[in-house]
């Protein structure tokens, strides 16, 4: 079995924030795979799938995102799933906006959701990090990750998620560049292949 993980915060407050576009991610691929109903289970919700011709479980830990590790280590351990069958969407403040990589291990880059993972599992598990862009001040890190995605992002962020999971498939079947390029490409053809930053502050 594979998992899939979306990282983010659990509660109606957080739902729009750039922190929880692991959790649209997750959510984008159930719609697109016919995933069962999300339900409580490992510390979070999940449901399940075939993507890519294999089983999937599908997670958005609920313990909030400085403890997500705990979630992703009962699932794992109660099916059995190795490092190297989990899959990590998360948001990334040094990639640009609309952007996505995809990385086998390396640091947490001051990331708390992928932090926990780490010290809960080892760092060998595959991250897709998804660019949010970064407001150009340290400062204001914080409010940014924690505010909502503005109206003028919400395009991108849509064509971004749609785009993974379409392709999704790609990615179980461990052709990570072509998933990329692919999903890139979808992006370009939605009109989204360059998109600024957003670096007023959120408005309250």
């Amino acid at each position: 079995m594979l998992l899939f993980v979306g990282l983010g915060n659990p509660g109606r407050e957080y739902a729009g924030n750039r922190h929880n576009i692991g959790f649209m991610a997750v959510e984008a691929i159930a719609r697109a795979c016919d995933a069962g109903p999300f339900r409580k289970k490992f510390q979070g919700e999940a449901a399940e799938a075939r993507i890519g011709g294999e089983r999937a479980l599908l997670l958005k830990p609920e313990t909030y995102m400085n403890e997500s590790g705990r979630a992703v280590a009962e699932a794992a351990r109660f099916h059995k799933i190795d490092l190297s069958e989990i899959f990590v969407f998360h948001d990334e403040l040094d990639l640009a906006p609309g952007k996505m990589r995809v990385k086998t291990g390396g640091g947490d880059a001051g990331h708390n959701g992928l932090r926990s993972i780490t010290a809960h599992m080892g760092a060998n598990y595959r991250r897709i990090r998804l660019g949010i862009g970064h407001p150009g001040d340290k400062a204001r890190v914080h409010s940014y990750v924690l505010g909502d995605f503005a109206k003028s992002e919400q395009g991108w962020v849509e064509a971004l998620c749609d785009a993974l999971a379409r392709n999704i498939g790609l990615l179980a079947k461990g052709e990570d560049s072509h998933f990329q390029s692919k999903a890139h490409l979808a992006l370009e053809a939605a009109g989204f292949g360059a998109v600024a930053p957003v670096t007023k502050a959120p408005s309250a």
